[in-house]
């Protein structure tokens, strides 16, 4: 597999409070990854997205090095990596009342060299599946947020959800309370496959299409990530802005 990461504070913020791990376990043949978008003051963001990141990878690598069964119960241990990932923000965000409110989203998992992906997701940092035969893409996990509650919903289209008043407020993230709810999801990549994993200063700037005409006229994934990035800055990205790229 080839995997590639990018993040960016964007044209206006003056603090970047996201962060990514790409983290090879050649043990078990896998890559863990993990994308997180802080929110809070200042410090606090970019603190809770480090802090809930590495706790998450960290937790998932010492599982994956471990003497686990045969048949691994990914779902359990991503859970429990989540659990873990909030826990650590939860307790951080009482030391100082600086912290006080801050939290992460998070979208991240394991994916086999074989192709068989394992995720999980609090909030509204996504992960999308590109195929290349048939070329399309699909978004993998669900948004925790107002506006996807609506888009479900069909209150509103999915276009209208990128420039929506409050496209912002999320409804579940890393850190606000003693123990939250992730979604888990499975895929399956084959060979020229991409997984696509972002925050949404990408995702709120850069359509689904547009993403997969990206990865058709640049389908590796450094390529592609710096494509997607380039996109985004030059379109004034308000927000941080991260993509990570994993292709079969």
């Amino acid at each position: 597999m080839k995997s590639f990461g990018l993040t960016d504070k964007g044209a206006v913020r003056k603090n970047n409070q996201d962060c990514f791990i790409l983290e090879k376990c050649d043990v078990k043949g896998c890559l863990i990854v993990g994308l997180c978008d802080g929110m809070g003051g200042a410090k606090a963001g970019g603190i809770a997205s480090q802090l809930a990141n590495k706790a998450f990878v960290s937790y998932i690598y010492e599982k994956m090095i471990s003497r686990l069964p045969r048949n691994v119960d990914y779902k359990r241990i991503l859970e429990n990596a989540c659990a873990e990932a909030n826990g650590v923000s939860f307790e951080y965000s009482h030391f100082d009342q600086d912290f006080d409110g801050m939290g992460t989203t998070i979208v991240g998992g394991v994916i086999k060299n074989n192709g068989n992906g394992y995720i999980i997701n609090v909030g509204d940092s996504r992960a999308y599946l590109i195929t290349k035969r048939p070329s399309a893409i699909r978004q993998i996990t669900r948004d925790h947020s107002l506006v996807g509650e609506l888009v479900e919903a069909g209150a509103i289209t999915a276009e209208q959800a990128r420039s929506h008043p409050k496209k912002n407020v999320i409804t579940r993230a890393l850190g606000s309370d003693p123990s939250v709810q992730c979604d888990y999801f499975t895929f399956s990549l084959q060979s020229g496959d991409i997984l696509l994993l972002c925050s949404d200063g990408l995702s709120n700037i850069v359509s689904d299409l547009e993403m997969l005409e990206c990865a058709r006229e640049f389908p590796e994934p450094e390529q592609l990530c710096r494509m997607l990035m380039n996109k985004a800055l030059n379109r004034g990205a308000k927000d941080n802005v991260t993509v990570v790229a994993v292709m079969r």
